[in-house]
């Protein structure tokens, strides 16, 4: 099958990756009692945003596509809030917490820069 958009080749599928390997880093280093809580919702936000990026590749349009990267772009902004939160709660440290606050944000203005350009 061949894909208008290999999403193994994407960089922004590439970092969203890197996303789900951290996420699971931090989220191991949670209190028990949060292993249906914050852990696994940062757990699932970080897959979705991978994933999402994944699944619209696969669409036959552009604008199907762009679609799939707004809902991977929502996941980053709940991915944040729940970091924020995360820290508020001092489960992570503030050095952590601003290392994967510019993570973040770069990997939301790469899916945006990459939703442009197929708009």
């Amino acid at each position: 099958m061949s894909l208008k958009h290999n999403f193994r080749k994407l960089t922004i599928w590439q970092e969203a990756r890197k996303l789900v390997s951290e996420t699971y880093l931090i989220t191991s280093k949670f209190p028990k009692s949060e292993i249906y809580g914050l852990s696994n919702q940062l757990q699932r936000c970080a897959v979705s945003i991978a994933s999402n990026i994944a699944e619209g590749s696969a669409r036959n349009s552009d604008k199907h596509f762009v679609q799939y990267l707004e809902t991977a772009l929502g996941s980053t902004f709940e991915w944040e809030t729940q970091l924020i939160c995360a820290n508020d709660l001092k489960y992570i440290d503030d050095l952590i917490f601003e290392r994967n606050l510019q993570t973040i944000h770069k990997l939301q203005a790469m899916i945006s820069n990459f939703k442009n350009t197929l708009n």
